[in-house]
């Protein structure tokens, strides 16, 4: 199987010397890999001696975080003496109210990466299996490992689409969970809605479809589905979404999970308590409450993904088609190295050799301005390479 963790080289233990009395770590250890984020702009700025750095890397909102998001907590900072609300009532409220689901059919936590822990904890023993793409988001395969359960990685096509019959194809007796991305991370991808739709009628009783759709909101093609409205139709799969992208709060670190009210209650019985954070609660509740925000951010990232894909293309860079706020491109055998030259001329971008793309290069949406910064260091770097 592929290794699906999207780090930039591959995990390396910290662990070094003879072991030290006391129990033995778990079996499961070995097989693990720590999640290794992408190099910092602090970092970067140390490194290089540069002042401006522009991070292309890790997929945020290039406008910040909402106006009210921000109110919000700051109104909050004078009761931190207080332990946050363990259900994150409010935020649920707000919530069931915007997708027109019961509250009891949300769980909240520490970003996205928690409810796929969670979702695991929940349902998977020894020997059973899930089922995902690859390349895709590597926290599925972790989350299996952390159970010891199997994860059938299944290869995507040329083209990075997603097709039902492809995943269908891998499920088998022991798999629990399936696990889609769409769109897609790292390929920008998407699963349209009748591949959906038939995804979950073929799909056994005792398998449970968890739906990442995490950057849903950038997605504009008629025939996407971010899964809400398949869960109101009475449909059986839980629909992850952050507040990390679109809302712009990824250093509060909050998400949720929407499904039927018998896997929330499942996911939520091995939940820690106060898990999510007041300030993360309270910034996420405003969030919800800008549209404005939200509007200008999607509008950005519309333009700004035909501006990078354009500008691409007109340095002879092919890229996938992307619904997402990032973009994929392919910089063949150079990936490596043009990753290299961005990085001394300030401008960070993720390398695809973690997700099995030694050719590719991940470039998230920035704002017109970070986008011709890209633009031309990458045509100084393709030009000095010739």
């Amino acid at each position: 199987m592929k290794n699906l963790h999207p780090s930039i080289e591959p995990a390396v233990s910290t662990i070094q010397g003879p072991a030290a009395p006391g129990p033995s770590p778990r079996a499961a250890l070995a097989a693990m890999q720590p999640y290794l984020p992408g190099r910092s702009i602090a970092d970067i700025r140390a490194e290089y001696g540069l002042e401006r750095v522009v991070k292309l890397a890790s997929n945020e909102n290039p406008l910040g975080p909402s106006p009210l998001a921000l109110q919000a907590v700051r109104d909050m900072l004078p009761d931190m003496h207080r332990y946050p609300d363990d259900r994150a009532a409010l935020l649920r409220s707000k919530l069931a109210a915007k997708l027109s689901l019961d509250a009891a059919r949300f769980i909240v936590a520490n970003g996205a990466d928690e409810l796929i822990t969670l979702i695991c904890e929940a349902y998977l023993e020894p020997g059973d299996r899930i089922a995902t793409y690859s390349p895709t988001f590597s926290e599925y395969a972790f989350g299996g490992r952390l159970m010891n359960a199997e994860t059938i990685a299944v290869p995507l096509s040329a083209s990075f689409a997603l097709r039902a019959e492809d995943l269908l194809a891998a499920v088998d007796a022991r798999t629990k969970l399936v696990f889609v991305c769409s769109p897609n991370n790292p390929t920008g991808t998407y699963m349209p809605r009748t591949e959906l739709s038939y995804l979950l009628s073929r799909l056994p009783e005792g398998c449970l479809l968890v739906l990442d759709a995490a950057y849903s909101h950038f997605a504009d093609a008629q025939d996407y589905a971010d899964g809400f409205e398949l869960l109101r139709e009475g449909a059986r799969l839980v629909v992850l979404q952050t507040f990390s992208k679109a809302f712009g709060l990824a250093g509060m670190r909050a998400g949720f999970a929407a499904g039927p009210a018998d896997v929330i209650a499942h996911m939520l019985a091995v939940k820690e308590p106060f898990n999510v954070n007041a300030l993360a609660q309270a910034a996420a509740a405003a969030a919800l409450d800008d549209e404005a925000h939200l509007e200008a951010t999607l509008r950005t990232n519309a333009a700004g993904r035909i501006r990078l894909r354009e500008g691409l293309e007109r340095i002879g860079v092919r890229s996938v088609p992307s619904q997402s706020n990032f973009v994929l491109a392919d910089f063949g055998a150079r990936a490596a190295y043009v990753c290299s030259e961005l990085l001394k001329r300030g401008v960070i971008v993720r390398s695809g050799a973690g997700w099995g793309l030694p050719d590719w290069l991940r470039i998230s949406v920035g704002t017109a301005e970070e986008i011709d910064l890209l633009l031309a260091c990458l045509s100084d770097v393709l030009r000095t390479d010739k």
